[in-house]
C-alpha cells in the first residue's frame, strides 16, 4: 500500500519516521489519525518514542533487522521503546544525522565518507552486515539520497549508472532513480518504506507515485 502524508505539516515526512519490516520509530506527539495511517500503510509495530524533543528519528536513527544506530547527539539515552531484541549503538562522532548519512539493509551498509573508522567499525558491529563508506549520486548523505528496503532501492537522480551496478551488488536489490515531492531528490527525507507499504510526501506527484511504487513494492 502506498499512502500520502504530511507530518507537523512538513511533506519531508521521512525526517521524523524510522522504520524496518517489523517496526516503526514515530515521535510521541503524533496524533492517533496519523498513527493509525503509518500503520495502515506499513503494516508494522508502531514504538512511539520521547527520547528527544525534536521527535527526527528519520535524521537522527537508522535500523536494519540486526540493529537500530541512534545520534550520540541525543541527551536521552534511555531507550523507552521496544527494539525487537536489536543490538542499540549510540555513535559518537562528528557525524550526528546518522539517519542522513548512514543506509542500510540485513545484506549491507553505506556510510558517509567522512565518517571515522573506528565508527565505520562500530556501525558495521552493531548493524551485523558489511559497511563502506561511500557517496550516493555524488551526495555523502546517503541516507537522505535514497530510500532502501529489502525488496528495492530509490536513488537521487544524479545517481550514475555504474553506481547502480555497486548499489544492486552491494544491496542485492533493484535500484533505480527517482524522485519525491514534486521533484525533490532527497527521496529520503521524502518517503518511508519497508517490504509491507509506502508513505510519501504529500507533494509527490502521480508520475513520482507510479515510479515510487514500481521499485518498493
Amino acid at each position: 500500500m502506498i499512502k500520502k502524508l504530511s507530518l507537523f505539516e512538513n511533506n519531508y515526512i521521512g525526517l521524523y519516521l524510522r522504520t524496518w519490516d517489523d517496526m516503526v520509530l514515530v515521535p510521541s506527539s503524533l496524533e492517533d489519525s496519523e498513527i493509525e495511517a503509518i500503520q495502515e500503510s506499513l503494516q508494522v509495530d508502531i514504538r512511539k518514542s520521547r527520547m528527544d524533543d525534536s521527535g527526527m528519528y528519520g535524521i537522527f536513527s537508522v535500523m536494519n533487522s540486526n540493529g537500530i544506530i541512534i545520534s550520540g547527539m541525543y541527551r536521552n539515552k534511555d531507550i523507552d521503546f521496544d527494539t525487537g531484541q536489536r543490538n542499540v549503538l549510540f555513535l559518537k562522532d562528528m557525524i550526528n544525522a546518522v539517519g542522513n548519512d548512514i543506509v542500510a539493509n540485513d545484506h549491507g551498509a553505506m556510510v558517509h565518507e567522512d565518517f571515522s573508522k573506528k565508527s565505520v567499525m562500530a556501525i558495521e558491529d552493531a548493524l551485523g552486515v558489511e559497511t563502506i563508506q561511500g557517496t550516493i549520486g555524488g551526495f555523502p548523505t546517503v541516507g537522505s539520497s535514497s530510500v532502501l528496503t529489502s525488496k528495492g532501492m530509490i536513488v537521487n537522480p544524479e545517481t550514475t549508472d555504474d553506481e547502480i551496478e555497486i548499489l544492486k551488488d552491494f544491496f542485492k536489490v533493484s535500484v533505480k532513480l527517482g524522485t519525491a515531492n514534486f521533484g525533490s531528490p532527497m527521496v529520503g527525507s521524502s518517503i518511508v518504506a519497508n517490504k509491507n507499504g509506502i508513505i510519501v510526501g504529500n507533494d509527490t506527484t502521480s508520475i513520482e507515485l507510479t515510479a515510487i511504487d514500481d521499485i518498493l513494492s
